[in-house]
């Protein structure tokens, strides 16, 4: 008995059905509305993997609140330009969200974004003092011109009640709030995009689809095979244009597609967990994202913080992540995942790396062996009143940080996100984490013009791009009016309040 094999040709394949598939699917659309398009999926849901609520850290990444985007230097200045990069990017996904919205593309925005206040918390001489000389750097710029400071321990308590219920400790403390936060649901975004699109002519979602191979062609062609998990049936399919946007498991496709600008990167991953509140009472004293500083040799995904969450329209409270180390790829993949991508060119940078991070290694391993307790006193720092009836242990998700080789041909751990690309533009990668979901307009955006080169500098695409994001080829942190006026906007538009 021969099995047939469907063959199909389009213009553009997306793999992997998470926010960035479905921010670039979108994008992609609203510039040339006659695309063709082919989204494949390996499980049976959008949004199952990186960008779902309880597998993401749910911030809308402003750089208002997260301490590793500023880090300290050697000269006791603090290094700013990367929170201001991040806070302008996040901007531009509001913005696009919001034109969503306002043509009726999206609704009811308060399903995946709300108003929460975003806070860094510290405590002891030296991190007081750093918070300090944050606070100050950062006020020199326009988008953190609303950012507050205070030493006063009943300032704090009024910020954020919970992290002062029951504090005894002598050490000096301090804290800085952004009344202008969010809290972002990407799962709900994700499939609100996902339920749009397939409803445009041109748009075809594969679930269950898990693509075996991807080649490209003497003609420029790519052809991929991909098989449908439940019925068995195997397809081939031909385009001009490949993103892969498969969260832990771009780096595997992106080896499958052999170019030379994928050649030494590998790949470091690292799981989570975090304690939930059950308890009611708890979860209404608190009304805010308090972030912290992370330990030393710990990931920036592993930064502490006590979370106010709006998941599936309830309000939750969340305290993490715990890091830990799994061979696997993807939550749903594989313990073999890492074994597999082990591969001749990118030996040596991942021994590399492995060297120059042994404290990371030594923090994983601290991590995974931790007890109940251990986690409890981890949460005592920003909680003191917390009782350990109160709170369940939940699984994360799961990560893959970038290893990518030096100028020397030696192996750097890369915290954030990355796009690889062919040299002709016909297939782009996102690799990475952090802040991935929350600045994905402005990465896709990037990728567009390394990928679709004419294209982007025709009027027709300017033209659109500037009506979707009013602040398109513009810096808001030079134009403060610009700024204000996206920002007033937004917030109308996103139903989103700011006391």
């Amino acid at each position: 008995m021969t099995t047939t094999t469907q063959k199909i040709e389009t213009d553009v394949v997306l793999i992997g059905a998470g926010i960035m598939s479905a921010t670039l699917g979108l994008l992609l659309k609203e510039l040339q509305p006659d695309l063709k398009i082919e989204i494949f999926e390996r499980l049976d849901i959008a949004a199952a993997e990186s960008s779902d609520a309880w597998n993401n850290a749910g911030t809308g990444h402003a750089a208002f609140c997260e301490l590793n985007y500023t880090p300290e230097l050697e000269d006791g200045s603090i290094d700013v330009k990367k929170a201001v990069k991040i806070s302008e990017s996040f901007e531009v996904s509001r913005q696009f969200w919001a034109y969503l919205v306002e043509k009726n593309l999206l609704q009811n925005p308060e399903n995946f974004i709300k108003s929460v206040p975003h806070l860094s918390f510290v405590w002891g001489d030296d991190n007081v003092e750093y918070l300090r000389k944050r606070f100050n750097e950062l006020q020199k710029f326009h988008l953190f011109k609303e950012m507050e400071f205070t030493e006063d321990a009943n300032q704090i308590k009024e910020w954020a009640p919970l992290v002062m219920e029951g504090r005894k400790s002598k050490d000096k403390i301090a804290a800085t709030t952004m009344k202008y936060g969010t809290d972002v649901n990407f799962g709900a975004l994700t499939r609100s995009i996902f339920k749009y699109l397939e409803t445009l002519e041109g748009v075809t979602v594969h679930y269950n689809h898990e693509v075996k191979s991807l080649k490209k062609r003497d003609t420029g062609i790519w052809r991929i095979k991909v098989k449908d998990i439940a019925s068995g049936e195997k397809k081939k399919v031909y385009m001009p244009f490949v993103f892969i946007g498969a969260g832990g498991g771009s780096l595997l496709l992106l080896e499958k597609a052999n170019i030379p600008e994928g050649e030494g990167y590998g790949g470091f991953p690292v799981s989570g967990q975090w304690l939930k509140c059950t308890n009611p009472e708890v979860i209404k004293k608190h009304a805010a994202k308090v972030y912290g500083k992370a330990s030393v040799g710990a990931p920036p995904m592993s930064v502490p913080h006590i979370d106010t969450r709006m998941i599936d329209g309830e309000k939750a409270l969340l305290f993490g992540p715990y890091a830990g180390f799994s061979t696997k790829f993807l939550k749903n993949g594989s313990y073999f995942d890492l074994i597999k991508s082990i591969e001749l060119d990118n030996i040596k940078p991942m021994i590399g790396a492995g060297i120059k991070n042994i404290p990371l290694t030594k923090y994983l391993i601290e991590q995974v062996f931790q007890s109940s307790n251990d986690r409890m006193k981890a949460l005592k720092e920003y909680v003191p009143s917390a009782k350990k009836e109160d709170w369940v242990l939940e699984n994360a998700g799961q990560r893959v940080q970038v290893i990518k080789k030096d100028k020397e041909g030696n192996g750097v751990l890369e915290f954030g996100t990355e796009v690889v690309a062919a040299h002709d533009g016909s297939l782009a990668v996102l690799l990475g984490a952090s802040p991935g979901a929350s600045t994905a307009t402005s990465i896709m955006i990037e990728l567009l013009g390394k990928c679709f080169p004419e294209q982007m500098k025709s009027e027709a695409w300017q033209n659109k791009l500037k009506n979707m994001i009013p602040s398109y080829g513009q810096s808001l942190c030079q134009n403060t009016e610009l700024c204000d006026q996206v920002r007033k906007k937004t917030n109308e538009v996103l139903k989103l309040k700011v006391d």
